[in-house]
């Protein structure tokens, strides 16, 4: 999952392409609930800015597990932003939209950049600006039929990641057209959910993935 010349997501999705996103996740919340999704085998995990205390929930998670789970924001509006997520000790920057202008800045800082995308014009553009992967969104527009077209064209060795209402059961689909992941967000967190709670969603993810696996892997081998 990368370009050739940028930051290279395979150590992180190559074995487990789920990105968690705890939007509204608070600073109390943010140790406990990772430690779940790291326990059950997630190693990217996305802290929308929007979220309380987004930037000191991602230097505490940057700071206890940055050495083996790849840590950053989403909704990443612009370049200084990159530079505070950056100094927060976040590699990871996702945004909803194509900026080039924040795409380079992910780039020169030497970050991971997801940036959102809804047609192949936006896509190949985040592609020459130096995109490590894309995200569809949001994919309830972007169904696996469009995600077929896309992979007919975009570059194989680009991560295609559905984001937006992507359930366990919808996952099979999406990855037989040849998206390469997903970012999941309300379905498998949210603020109000008790731990238990996010286990149980966590294991739901976990479980359709592992069921899917061995048809992916040779499908890619």
């Amino acid at each position: 999952m990368t370009d050739g010349s940028g930051f290279d997501l395979t150590p992180y999705l190559g074995g487990f392409p789920l990105i968690a996103i705890l939007r509204g996740v608070t600073l109390a919340q943010v140790d406990p609930v990772a430690g779940i999704l790291l326990g059950r085998g997630w190693r990217v995990i996305e802290i929308p800015l929007n979220s309380p205390d987004a930037l000191q929930s991602i230097a505490k998670l940057s700071a206890a597990h940055g050495s083996h789970a790849l840590v950053g924001a989403g909704t990443v509006m612009t370049p200084d932003q990159v530079r505070e997520v950056r100094q927060a000790g976040g590699r990871l920057i996702v945004m909803p939209h194509s900026d080039p202008d924040v795409i380079g800045e992910a780039r020169v800082c030497g970050m991971a950049c997801i940036p959102g995308v809804a047609t192949p014009t936006e896509a190949f553009a985040a592609l020459r600006a130096g995109a490590d992967a894309l995200k569809l969104f949001p994919a309830e527009q972007l169904g696996p039929s469009v995600v077929k077209a896309w992979r007919a064209v975009m570059p194989k060795r680009i991560g295609l990641m559905p984001v937006g209402g992507i359930t366990p059961d919808s996952m099979g689909a999406y990855l037989r057209a040849g998206a390469s992941g997903f970012g999941l967000g309300g379905g498998l967190f949210k603020p109000q959910m008790t731990l238990d709670e996010v286990a149980h969603r966590a294991g739901q993810y976990v479980g359709a993935w592992q069921a899917l696996a061995p048809e992916m892997n040779s499908r890619n081998s």
